[in-house]
């Protein structure tokens, strides 16, 4: 499941970028403009990201943790959204420009995990799906495409840039917005292999 992803989007451009992707004006939550405003290469569980609602005409930013402890303590940083209903929750739209995934290696003896970055190719960044509960937030996971059935059973919902909107105002069946994505929605570049790093990130 997915436990750490990318925002290589500084959150200083966000009103810029929302400009052009025609979706509606930011503001912060309170006015409170975040301190975290550099691009991440890595963001993981426990740690405060933004996310966002749509009140009225205007899409409200606000750092929050992700996620929130289940009944054993454990984090709860993924939730499955087959045969859930989330017309009354509290919908929010988590930025991001990949997620990774990790697979075991191949290389005896190797204790470190290979690890993959899944990016939208056709989209610079993208939103994905999630619901805020105990003030954290859980990335909506749903049966995994023919680009990530490979290295994981199950993969978070992501939605374009000029779609994510549609989760926030339920304008489209949940059903349509948390299905399992075509392929080709994203492109696997492989970080690392066989505890061998092959490419260094941006930001990280």
């Amino acid at each position: 499941m997915c436990n750490e992803y990318a925002r290589q989007i500084a959150l200083g451009k966000l009103q810029e970028e929302f400009s052009r992707t025609r979706l509606p004006a930011l503001e912060w939550a309170g006015g409170r403009i975040p301190n975290d405003l550099e691009a991440k290469a890595s963001v993981r569980i426990r740690e405060t990201a933004p996310v966002f609602r749509l009140r009225g005409d205007r899409l409200i930013g606000d750092m929050i943790s992700w996620a929130w402890a289940g009944p054993r303590g454990k984090p709860v940083f993924n939730f499955v959204s087959e045969k859930r209903d989330f017309a009354r929750s509290d919908r929010v739209l988590i930025l991001a420009t990949g997620f990774y995934e990790y697979t075991d290696p191949a290389a005896p003896r190797v204790k470190l995990k290979d690890k993959h970055l899944f990016v939208r190719p056709n989209d610079p960044w993208f939103w994905i799906a999630g619901i805020v509960k105990e003030g954290c937030f859980t990335m909506l996971t749903t049966p995994p495409g023919p680009d990530v059935a490979p290295y994981h059973d199950r993969q978070i919902v992501t939605l374009a840039p000029s779609t994510g909107i549609d989760w926030l105002t339920m304008a489209r069946p949940q059903a349509e917005l948390l299905a399992t994505p075509a392929e080709s929605t994203f492109r696997v570049d492989t970080i690392r292999k066989d505890g061998v790093v092959l490419a260094e990130l941006a930001g990280s």
